[in-house]
């Protein structure tokens, strides 16, 4: 571990946030991800929830692709692959593979190589609202898809498809209070394996104020609270089992609640 994600580490275990309670692991339902702190508060939920038995394709696209988010229940059955990402699974089977973090800021593009094992051991901890995003270290996206195939190969993307656009995978792992700033590029599906994830939105004509360099936590923490209420973005948290759907464009934002294990579809 170099000495740069040292220093990181040092700071994160001295200076944990008053925001984050303890809570009971639910046993058996946590993957053995739990880190003994979450975020309690999930904020309220603006977005559409459909049962994928009162949605079809036809529907979806209609109703939701080109327009708006919407969150999908029971849309696939990734009962093995969550078993599979479980900690012991994965420290097992990818602990000794190394794993490119990215900072979680709107404009930085900073990378750092560490093993799995030392990632989840010593980085995967509750994050301070003060820190900067240009020193969050945050795993997805950079998955190395010859090493994760048989992992990857055992998820059930959404059915869902749009015409002439293909799937591609980000799978991530961040503790309670990391996420990234607002930003946007091509529509998407973002499920959650284990933990839970709050979403933030808005449209591509509602650009919202920001600083690029200020975490999700932040904005939560100090801005958010004062937005009036036409200001207020669309929002949810998602649970495992559950599958957001985000149109082409949308600026969006995500905030960890709980240590997280969780997995994107973008199509492209």
């Amino acid at each position: 571990m170099d000495q740069l994600v040292r220093a990181l580490l040092m700071l994160l275990l001295a200076h944990l946030p008053a925001s984050f309670h303890c809570t009971a692991a639910l046993s058996g339902d946590d993957g053995g991800w739990a880190l003994g702190s979450s975020i309690e508060d999930e904020g309220e939920c603006s977005i559409e929830i459909r049962d994928v038995n009162s949605i079809t394709h036809t529907q979806f696209i209609k109703e939701y692709a080109y327009a708006k988010p919407v969150i999908l229940r029971g849309l696939t059955d990734n009962a093995k692959f969550r078993f599979l990402c479980s900690k012991s699974n994965l420290l097992r089977e990818y602990g000794g593979n190394t794993v490119r973090l990215s900072t979680a800021n709107t404009h930085s593009y900073r990378k750092v190589d560490v093993l799995f094992e030392e990632f989840v051991k010593f980085l995967l901890t509750p994050q301070p609202k003060d820190t900067l995003g240009s020193d969050t270290l945050y795993f997805f996206g950079d998955n190395n898809f010859t090493e994760w195939h048989s992992l990857f190969e055992e998820y059930k993307a959404p059915p869902f498809s749009l015409p002439l656009m293909h799937p591609a995978y980000s799978f991530g792992i961040a503790g309670p209070g990391t996420g990234v700033p607002f930003h946007w590029h091509g529509p998407g599906y973002s499920e959650v394996v284990y933990g839970r994830k709050r979403w933030f939105l808005y449209p591509p004509d509602e650009a919202p104020e920001f600083h690029p360099n200020h975490t999700t936590l932040s904005w939560v923490s100090l801005s958010y609270p004062n937005l009036e209420l036409h200001q207020r973005p669309l929002e949810c948290t998602i649970r495992p089992g559950e599958v957001l759907y985000f149109p082409d464009r949308w600026w969006h934002a995500t905030l960890n609640l709980d240590a997280s294990v969780f997995i994107s579809t973008f199509l492209g």
